[in-house]
């Protein structure tokens, strides 16, 4: 059955046999919603595994909002990031290729930089501002 008639088929069963499917479904024991919604949340489900899903970043990030957990902002090819520390301010460039520049140098992550600024263990987005602290 392709994924088309799949979700079309939902529209025929009942509040039971929609639980019943979000079981078979998703392995998970069905949520407390109307059957209207669980009907779209199964519609999505079948949609995610037949034809692929989130990708791995949109998943992560989606986790972190539920979560309540600081948002991550990955650095983008052609990104200037400043930060003063010491005294001093420090320029990070991220090249077309994901390589992080600084101080003249190549460096693998802003953790790197971070910890070469520092001289101590640090989250490289953390450090540059890519994280931001969600409001309580």
């Amino acid at each position: 059955m392709d994924v088309d008639a799949e979700i079309a088929a939902l529209d025929a069963l009942s509040s039971e046999r929609l639980r019943q499917r979000w079981i078979v479904e998703t392995g998970n024991a069905e949520p407390r919603v109307s059957p209207k919604l669980l009907r779209l949340a199964l519609a999505w489900e079948i949609q995610a595994r037949r034809l692929g899903g989130h990708t791995r970043e949109t998943t992560r990030t989606l986790d972190q909002l539920v979560r309540g957990d600081t948002p991550t902002t990955p650095p983008a090819a052609g990104m200037r990031l400043v930060r003063e520390w010491g005294g001093r301010v420090h320029v990070v460039v991220i090249d077309e290729d994901q390589v992080v520049r600084w101080d003249g140098k190549k460096w693998n992550s802003l953790s790197e930089v971070a910890r070469a600024i520092t001289g101590t263990r640090w989250s490289g987005p953390a450090f540059f501002g890519l994280k931001k602290k969600v409001a309580a």
